[in-house]
């Protein structure tokens, strides 16, 4: 059987995996969701959805390094990859283990192909078609609950020491649009800037994501303390960043913070 990963790679499997390695934490939860669980040999570290997963499979390595004799040892039929998230090195050694299926994840038709590929790849198609009916419909339901609110300049912070941004053709960017969030650093020409706090005085609301970096109350303080007045708000970067079956949950999620603004 012949697929297409979405970089356009080809990915040829002699039938349908039954021990897959995932190094997505997103793509975990979806495979999970997908009812795909005993198929999961190998994760990473920070595949913490559903909790007690962590505790049951083979903990590989993070996003970024991973032991590879663990995984060979795993004997998967699939590796489960991210453009963003895993290293093209990784990849090349991950390839002599198994065939590796790539994600390149930007908006929501990114994730509703994921989805459909994985319901191919893993024959579960009619899983797949509900998980993204219901993600289509509550998009459309959450659309209508903003359709006549106002934008609002906004910062979406993911790190301190330096302060970095979310930019333009992000996941995050995508649903920042959605919220009528208009990002402030979109016309930058990379895609997580640098930023200081002088470029923060732009922004009429500044979200301080709890992932990658973990931002917490005593951060919004410091910021309320450097720029005034202005709404500084913690989000949840899981409902900002994670794909796939997440976005079950993400609309619900933005309709409670579209209420605290």
């Amino acid at each position: 059987m012949d697929y297409f990963d979405q970089l356009k790679r080809p990915i040829s499997l002699l039938k349908t995996p039954s021990r897959i390695v995932s190094l997505v934490p997103s793509q975990t939860e979806l495979l999970v969701d997908l009812g795909l669980e005993e198929n999961i040999v190998g994760i990473t570290k920070f595949c913490v959805h559903p909790i007690h997963l962590k505790k049951q499979k083979t903990i590989v390595g993070g996003t970024k390094q991973v032991h590879f004799e663990k995984i060979k040892a795993l004997s998967p039929d699939i590796i489960i990859c991210n453009k963003e998230e895993n290293t093209k090195e990784m990849v090349a050694k991950l390839e002599t283990i198994a065939p590796v299926w790539i994600s390149d994840i930007k908006n929501i038709s990114n994730c509703i192909e994921m989805i459909s590929a994985f319901g191919n790849i893993f024959s579960v198609e009619k899983k797949a078609k509900e998980i993204n009916e219901n993600i289509q419909k509550n998009l459309v339901s959450f659309k209508n609950s903003v359709a006549k609110s106002s934008s609002l300049k906004t910062a979406y912070l993911i790190w301190k020491d330096p302060y970095m941004a979310a930019g333009k053709n992000t996941f995050i960017d995508e649903l920042l649009q959605l919220n009528k969030f208009e990002n402030i650093f979109s016309s930058r020409d990379v895609r997580y800037p640098e930023i200081t706090i002088e470029d923060l005085h732009y922004a009429e609301l500044i979200l301080l994501s709890t992932e990658p970096f973990p931002f917490k109350h005593i951060h919004v303080e410091h910021l309320k303390s450097e720029l005034g007045n202005k709404k500084i708000l913690p989000v949840d970067g899981e409902y900002f960043s994670w794909y796939g079956s997440r976005l079950l949950k993400t609309f619900d999620y933005f309709k409670k913070l579209q209420s605290k603004i």
